[in-house]
C-alpha cells in the first residue's frame, strides 16, 4: 500500500471543488466524473436521476460490493427577487446559515449564464443598525444575496435573466497547507470522490483486481437523502464512502485516522460488516476511528430504509466542523484509501 498517489487525490480533490454543484444541479461535476473514469480506462453509465455507475470485475463474481461517494454539496436555490434588487435563498442540504455569512457566491442561470454575488444578513451593517446587526437571528428570513452587479429594483434583476429557481452556489475557499491540512467547504463529499477514484488508480497502477466484482456508484442527491436509486440484482454489501465527525459531544474523531461508522441518526449499520472491516484495518495497521453519528445519515443507511437486503456500512475520511468550514488531514485521507484497499 506504500503507493498510493495522496498527490493524484488531493489534485483530483481541489479540481472537483472547482466544479460547482449545489445538489439538483450536478451535472457538471458528474461529467468531471466521467472523464476522470475514461482517463483510467472504466466505462460508465448514467441513471435516469443523473447519477454515474462503473463496474470493476473482481476475482470472485459469486459476491457483489458497492461503494458510492456523492457529488452533490450544500448550496441554495433563489426562492424570491425582491423589490429592492437583493434575492432571498431557501437552502439545499443541512447547514446553519451562520455559517456562510459573509461567503460569495454564484448564481446559475437557466441560460447557463452566471452572476456573483454576496450573502449577507438583511440588516447587515453595524453603522447602520447597531446591535440589531449583531444580534439578529441569522435564518433563513433574514439572509439576503447582494448581488454585484447594478440593480436596484426585482425589474433590474430578471432583464439579466435571474429568477426564483436558479441555483445557487458558494465559494469553496480551498486551501492545501504544507504540512497536511487540507481545508475547504465541501470536503464532504468531495474528497471522498477523489479517494475512490485513487482507489481505482491504485488498482490500475499494480494491475490488481478486487476480491470480489465491485460497483462504483457516484450519487448526485446524498445531502437531501436521496442519494442512489439503482442497485446491482443480488447485490451483497454496500459501503458509503462518507465523511466522519471530529469535533462534539457525540463524536471522537482523528483527522490523522479513517472513521468507521457504527451508528447514525437512521439506523445502527450492519455490526458483522463494521466487524470485518474493523479485522481488516487491525490487519493491516490502517488507524481508524469507530463513530456514533446523532445528527449524520449516508446513502448506504438511507438505501436500507428503503427497504433493500444487503449488509451496508459507512467509512470515510474523519473531517473537523463538517457543513461548516471543513477540514482534514493527509493522513486521515491515506488511512482511509489503505482500508478500502485492505477490505475491497
Amino acid at each position: 500500500m506504500k503507493n498510493i498517489d495522496l498527490k493524484y487525490i488531493i489534485d483530483k480533490t481541489v479540481e472537483l471543488l472547482t466544479v460547482p454543484s449545489p445538489v439538483g444541479y450536478t451535472d457538471l461535476a458528474i461529467d468531471w466524473v466521467k472523464k476522470e473514469l475514461e482517463a483510467l480506462g472504466l466505462e460508465h453509465t448514467t441513471t435516469k436521476k443523473g447519477a454515474l455507475i462503473t463496474y470493476i470485475k473482481g476475482e470472485d463474481s459469486s459476491y457483489r460490493k458497492m461503494i458510492s461517494a456523492h457529488v452533490d454539496t450544500l448550496g441554495a436555490v433563489v426562492k424570491k427577487v425582491k423589490n429592492n434588487g437583493r434575492l432571498e435563498i431557501t437552502n439545499t442540504g443541512g447547514y446553519a446559515w451562520g455559517s456562510v455569512e459573509g461567503e460569495n457566491v454564484v448564481v446559475h442561470t437557466i441560460s447557463g449564464k452566471t452572476y456573483e454575488g454576496t450573502l449577507l444578513p438583511v440588516k447587515a451593517s453595524v453603522h447602520v443598525y447597531g446591535d440589531v446587526a449583531r444580534e439578529a437571528a441569522r435564518i433563513e428570513e433574514t439572509m439576503e444575496i447582494r448581488l454585484d452587479e447594478d440593480v436596484k429594483t426585482a425589474e433590474d434583476v430578471f432583464a439579466l435573466g435571474i429568477c426564483q429557481g436558479d441555483y445557487v452556489s458558494y465559494e469553496t475557499r480551498t486551501r492545501v497547507l504544507d504540512n497536511g491540512y487540507i481545508k475547504s467547504r465541501y470536503l464532504d463529499d468531495k474528497l471522498c470522490v477523489a479517494q475512490v477514484l485513487g482507489y481505482i488508480k491504485y488498482l490500475k497502477d499494480n494491475n490488481l483486481k478486487p476480491k470480489t466484482d465491485l460497483w462504483v456508484y457516484f450519487s448526485n442527491y446524498e445531502e437531501i437523502g436521496h442519494g442512489v436509486s439503482v442497485y446491482p440484482e443480488d447485490l451483497d454489501e454496500f459501503i458509503s464512502i462518507d465523511i466522519g465527525l471530529v469535533a462534539g459531544p457525540d463524536a471522537h474523531g482523528d483527522e490523522r485516522k479513517v472513521n468507521i461508522v457504527a451508528k447514525d441518526s437512521r439506523t445502527p449499520y450492519d455490526f458483522a460488516l463494521r466487524k470485518k472491516l474493523q479485522q481488516a484495518a487491525d490487519e493491516n495497521d490502517v488507524k481508524y476511528t469507530v463513530g456514533v453519528h446523532n445528527r449524520y445519515g449516508s446513502d448506504a443507511s438511507v438505501a436500507v430504509l428503503q427497504g433493500h437486503d444487503f449488509k451496508y456500512a459507512c467509512i470515510g475520511p474523519n473531517v473537523d466542523a463538517t457543513h461548516h468550514y471543513e477540514r482534514c488531514h493527509s493522513d486521515g485521507i491515506i488511512e482511509t484509501v489503505k482500508l478500502m484497499i485492505a477490505y475491497l
